[in-house]
């Protein structure tokens, strides 16, 4: 498979973009694929697979969240002449009572995992828990810019994975044999909290950031103040859940199983990151 490219979709986002660097550092050619970018590719218009599948023999599947796409794009794949796909997926997928979803996300994901285990291609599936990097340039990235992290968690931790990691394992999959067939779950070394984390990043950053533990309703409340729906409150409050009852504090095999080494821990990400007044 080498001489073809090799199709990355949601090549802009956190764990995309990062599989794209790797590829092409190791010389691979890449169809990075995306909404805006370098190839044009819209999971919801059909039209613009056929030219993002042309050729290819090996994909990474970052499905959009909500959707039932993945599995018309694996048929449409295997037409193409595909064979090999990597479905980026997440922790907890096959526990029903892992967290609470009113928006049916959970088994649109699953029907994913479905897909590519009955598509017979080669297939391997990333499961990663809480990236790290939510804290530098994802879910709580705006909270630890402005100082403070608001959130109804408690004192429940989690173990934070590193995208480098997932990338990683990602392009591993992509480009080695004797991933076929894995279910990898991802994660970090050991458990952090919330309030180990924002202090690990305030000595990297020179500057203090506090951890503020909300309840639920106090959290939402302040969502719709911020001029969030009620609704899309309490589903962000749902997202919350898991970690505020340490359902994601157990560590995950998936990198040593990939890779042979030990995942990367917290404090190495943090030291690696960039932080708001690092520098200032």
């Amino acid at each position: 498979m080498a001489e073809h490219p090799i199709l990355v979709t949601g090549a802009t986002g956190k764990s995309g973009r990062r599989v794209v660097s790797r590829l092409r550092a190791a010389g691979h050619p890449v169809r990075a694929a995306a909404r805006s970018g370098e190839h044009p590719f819209d999971w919801t218009d059909a039209s613009t697979w056929g030219a993002a599948l042309e050729g290819i023999r090996a994909a990474y599947v970052v499905q959009l969240d909500g959707t039932n796409l993945v599995r018309p794009f694996v048929a449409q794949a295997r037409k193409h002449g595909v064979r090999r796909i990597v479905l980026a997926s997440g922790r907890g997928i096959d526990d029903p009572g892992y967290v609470r979803d009113r928006t049916g996300m959970r088994d649109g994901i699953a029907d994913s995992e479905a897909a590519v285990r009955e598509s017979g291609l080669e297939w391997t599936i990333s499961r990663p828990g809480w990236f790290a990097q939510n804290f530098s340039e994802g879910f709580f990235a705006d909270a630890v810019a402005a100082g403070e992290l608001r959130l109804p968690a408690g004192d429940g931790a989690a173990t934070f994975v590193d995208a480098e990691d997932i990338a990683e394992v990602v392009a591993a999959a992509l480009t080695e044999d004797g991933h076929a067939g894995q279910t990898y779950e991802l994660s970090g070394p050991s458990a952090v909290s919330l309030a180990e984390a924002v202090e690990a990043i305030s000595a990297a950053a020179s500057r203090e950031i506090r951890y503020v533990p909300l309840s639920i309703e106090d959290y939402v409340a302040e969502l719709v103040d911020q001029g969030l729906p009620r609704a899309e409150a309490a589903i962000f409050a749902d997202v919350i859940e898991p970690l505020r009852e340490g359902r994601d504090a157990h560590v995950s095999d998936g990198v040593q199983r990939a890779l042979g080494r030990s995942p990367r821990s917290f404090a190495e990400f943090v030291k690696t990151a960039t932080w708001p007044g690092k520098f200032g």
